[in-house]
């Protein structure tokens, strides 16, 4: 939800900065705001499969680093309790 939400919100900031004449750069201060919340959420993520939040520096490899970690995000979290903490799906 956090993703989907920040890409919405990132289009509407690229198309209010194209209406009020500011370019981009109301995208680029939207997203310099978000840097530290997405990567807590990305690491987050991988800490609930199982996974250091150090995977997350596979982003940087063009291409197939990013590839990687789209199929590690997609993948369904362990279930049960891991090193990093309780399930967060358990009831």
């Amino acid at each position: 939800m956090f993703t989907l939400i920040s890409f919405l919100a990132s289009l509407a900031c690229v198309i209010v900065g194209r209406i009020i004449g500011v370019g981009d750069t109301l995208n680029l201060l939207y997203s310099l705001a978000v840097l530290l919340p997405t990567i807590g959420v990305g690491i987050r993520r991988l800490h609930d499969t199982n996974r250091t939040g150090w995977w997350l520096l596979l982003g940087l490899i063009p291409i197939v680093g990013l590839i990687v970690l789209i199929i590690f995000m997609a993948q369904d979290g362990n279930s049960g309790e891991n090193q990093y903490g309780a399930d967060p799906k358990a009831a």
